[in-house]
């Protein structure tokens, strides 16, 4: 869901009723998503065919928003082939690769369990965002990441050891569960600091990023099942092998979602959904599934949360520059 960059401020802003439309439909996406996914999404659905066909959604989403913006025409008139794998060609196979990562995890872990850990991508999109733009981080920033750090090495040593303590297989849960979440999160960092490279440098828009990275991504799957254990599932079962018609619940949200985070990231920042997000999951979680939260979890929570509203608070400021 994260493969959206940011759309193109020149856009007139839309009123504030639509902007907290936008942030109450992106907090209940990220709130949901974990749970819906785990629900939908049969653990014998082979995981390529979800993240082609999340790609797929996300194209149409994004061409039917430029139509609607009345700049489709231009967009593809001003579109060159090299200008486009310059920009999103690395961030595209690097989100395939992470949104399949992300597929995996969803079930192996409880849905909160998994929100927590996905908010680690904020560490490493700080660090790549360093190294790849040379954007600073302030000291309290830094003591936000720090708490998330801790957040998530608890929570990863927890939920593992109980998972094994509990009858559950506690290799299976770190290798299927903790691992694949951790490393989307390394790269949903990268891929999002090159799409802010890309923005800044390349001055690409939102909704055509989409479009290539989306197109790009499903290539670069689509070669992959030549040789991958997925390709060879999909000829030996065909493509919608286990899926249902509730499968297309969580592609669809997934989708929207991509869409969603650009329009909020631009007109309110996304903290405040994130944080909202992240406390939509633990009620939903109770609900459906009548699981409350674990002794992990309620102790990693509030310091994600603080982590999480201390990074957006309080950004680096360059003191040359306000002078």
């Amino acid at each position: 869901m994260g493969s959206s960059a940011t759309p193109s401020t020149a856009a007139s802003a839309p009123g504030r009723r639509k902007v907290a439309l936008y942030l109450a439909l992106l907090t209940l996406q990220y709130g949901a998503q974990p749970l819906i996914s785990k629900r939908f999404v049969r653990q014998e659905v082979i995981v390529t065919t979800l993240v082609l066909s999340i790609e797929v959604a996300k194209v149409i989403c994004a061409v039917i928003l430029l139509v609607a913006e009345g700049s489709l025409k231009k967009q593809f008139n001003n579109w060159s082939i090299t200008r486009s794998l310059t920009a999103s060609g690395l961030p595209a196979a690097i989100y395939a690769l992470q949104n399949s990562l992300l597929q995996i995890s969803y079930k192996n872990l409880d849905s909160l369990t998994f929100s927590i850990l996905n908010q680690t991508k904020l560490l490493f999109t700080a660090f790549f965002t360093y190294l790849i733009l040379g954007q600073k981080q302030s000291p309290k920033q830094i003591f936000a990441l720090t708490l998330l750090i801790a957040a998530a090495v608890l929570l990863s040593i927890g939920e593992s050891s109980s998972k094994g303590s509990g009858g559950g297989n506690s290799d299976y849960i770190l290798l299927y569960g903790i691992i694949p979440v951790t490393v989307a999160s390394v790269l949903s960092g990268l891929a999002s600091s090159l799409c802010q490279w890309a923005s800044q440098v390349k001055k690409h828009t939102s909704y055509m990023m989409t479009i290539e990275m989306s197109f790009i991504g499903s290539m670069c799957l689509l070669a992959s099942t030549s040789q991958s254990p997925d390709g060879e599932a999909i000829r030996k079962h065909g493509f919608f092998h286990e899926w249902t018609l509730l499968t297309v619940v969580p592609v669809l949200m997934n989708a929207v979602g991509g869409i969603l985070v650009g329009l909020v990231t631009t007109y309110a920042g996304g903290g405040f959904v994130i944080v909202s997000a992240l406390l939509v999951t633990a009620l939903l979680q109770f609900i459906f599934d009548g699981k409350p939260p674990s002794l992990y979890c309620l102790i990693a929570l509030p310091l994600v949360m603080t982590s999480i509203f201390i990074y957006q608070k309080y950004p680096y400021v360059d003191r040359k520059k306000k002078d």
